[in-house]
């Protein structure tokens, strides 16, 4: 989903921010000592909380108190048996910092509401009794990649640049408060291949940010607009970072190059489609449908292919000899061949098995191949889907 860029009055030149005091007391603002409610789930959101505990511990004052909202246990297993308790309170388990799950909230007074990676709204009525609200720390340069996957779009879409913002939460909608602080347009270069590694990059920027905002008071009104977006900028549209989810691994073949494909093979994981089976058994043909998740991925073929299969139809080479192994072509004309994959049902195994098990492609028992394959390869019955 994408959206036009707004564009408030200020101009990059007044976007600059006043240098930030190493004391409370001579900074820009005052506030009250701040008796912070921390919301957060995963890997992100614990470094920008282990720094807001680093805060309070200097006992600089600026933070009295720190209550902690963990995401609720998430079921998991077959028939969601057990419960799976999120990284940020497993982390917790080893420190002093009071955790509450939601609807549980703490029952001290707290003036300030800080949000990260939470992935809930956070309640109109809750941040109305906070004295100054919420902040949110985004891994992205808002407005672009606004919603709860922006470090996945931002590698999905291929962007070589990034940076983090720091947001007021709004009363009703994610991602559309006023701008505190941001890093410097276009942002900065990085050289990520996967979440991990440019999670490891934009959390502790984020977690900077955050301390020097407290520093500054940029979050007490009135509150200064800083975002990178102009006039002249005002009519590009943006990706709304939407969650990750089945859809979003559904292999194309007929539009995906082999690139696309390897990198989301790496930014989101499996990849999976749909194929046709057709086993022969004394009562005749039996045919069905099975999805195939690529669990192991896929790799490019380096060496010269001389077979052309059609983009999207796997076919099965080297029957001939001990290891077959099944070649899939893209639309750009390379081809991928397969690792491991997991048929529905099943256990993880090497490609050809599956294919071999499943009967999705006719190929000959042992010691038929040379007589009723003599080209050492055989098709899928149909083209993925």
């Amino acid at each position: 989903m994408k959206r036009a860029i707004s564009s408030p009055s200020s101009t990059p030149d007044e976007m600059i921010t006043s240098p930030l005091s190493q004391r409370r007391f001579a900074s820009a603002k005052t506030y009250d000592p701040l008796r912070v409610l921390f919301c957060g789930s995963d890997k992100f959101s614990i470094v920008s909380l282990q720094a807001l505990d680093r805060e309070k511990r200097l006992g600089t004052g600026r933070i009295a108190s720190i209550d902690v909202v963990c995401r609720p246990e998430k079921p998991v297993q077959r028939q969601l048996r057990a419960v799976r308790e999120g990284i940020l309170h497993t982390t917790l388990l080893d420190t002093t910092l009071t955790t509450n799950k939601p609807p549980t909230c703490p029952q001290g007074p707290v003036n300030l509401i800080i949000a990260v990676s939470f992935g809930l709204r956070i309640p109109a009525r809750i941040l109305a009794f906070a004295k100054y609200g919420g902040l949110n720390v985004h891994p992205s340069m808002l407005p672009e990649f606004p919603g709860p996957a922006p470090l996945h779009h931002t590698l999905l879409a291929n962007r070589k640049t990034t940076g983090v913002t720091l947001q007021t939460l709004h009363p009703t909608r994610f991602d559309e408060g006023i701008i505190v602080a941001q890093t410097p347009y276009p942002g900065f270069e990085h050289q990520a291949a996967t979440v991990d590694e440019l999670q490891a990059l934009t959390a502790p920027l984020g977690a900077n940010m955050l301390i020097q905002s407290l520093k500054d008071g940029s979050f007490v009104p009135p509150i200064r607009e800083v975002g990178w977006y102009n006039s002249a900028l005002a009519s590009r549209e943006v990706t709304h970072a939407s969650k990750i989810g089945s859809k979003d691994r559904h292999l194309d073949w007929t539009t995906w190059s082999a690139d696309d494909i390897l990198r989301r093979q790496r930014i989101i994981g499996p990849l999976w489609n749909m194929t046709n089976t057709i086993a022969i058994g004394k009562d005749g043909e039996r045919k069905g449908v099975k999805r195939i998740i690529w669990e192991h991925g896929f790799r490019l073929l380096e060496e010269e292919c001389h077979l052309f299969p059609a983009i999207g139809h796997p076919i099965v080479v080297g029957l001939h000899g001990a290891t077959p192994k099944v070649y899939i072509r893209t639309c750009d004309g390379n081809v991928l061949v397969a690792n491991s994959v997991k048929v529905e049902g099943e256990a993880t195994t090497e490609a050809f098995h599956a294919a071999k098990r499943n009967s999705f492609a006719p190929i000959p028992k042992r010691g038929d191949e040379t007589t009723q394959y003599p080209h050492d390869f055989v098709a899928f019955h149909s083209p993925l889907t």
